[in-house]
């Protein structure tokens, strides 16, 4: 299974703790996650299921390309992690 792992700034505003979750693509894994965890699909994707903009998630060190499917390959020992963007001065 891979481990999910939702950042800092991305928990303060909805409940998400590290889950682990079976699946082939990006897809897949969340896909099982935000079956138990409907909030954080809300914050993380949008309405088209495509995967917000001010979101950017990373598996095993690299930026997914596919935003919208979210159909970059996972293995069962990868790392997701889904980070929201943070802006300021």
């Amino acid at each position: 299974m891979a481990k999910v792992v939702f950042t800092t700034n991305v928990q303060r505003h909805v409940g998400c703790p590290d889950a682990m979750a079976g699946g082939h693509t990006v897809r897949e894994v969340l896909d099982n996650v935000f079956a138990l965890n409907p909030q954080a699909r809300g914050y993380v994707l949008d309405d088209q299921s495509a995967l917000r903009k001010h979101m950017t998630i990373f598996v095993d060190g690299q930026m997914i390309r596919d935003r919208a499917r979210l159909a970059d390959a996972v293995t069962e020992h990868s790392t997701i992690y889904v980070f929201q963007a943070l802006s300021g001065g």
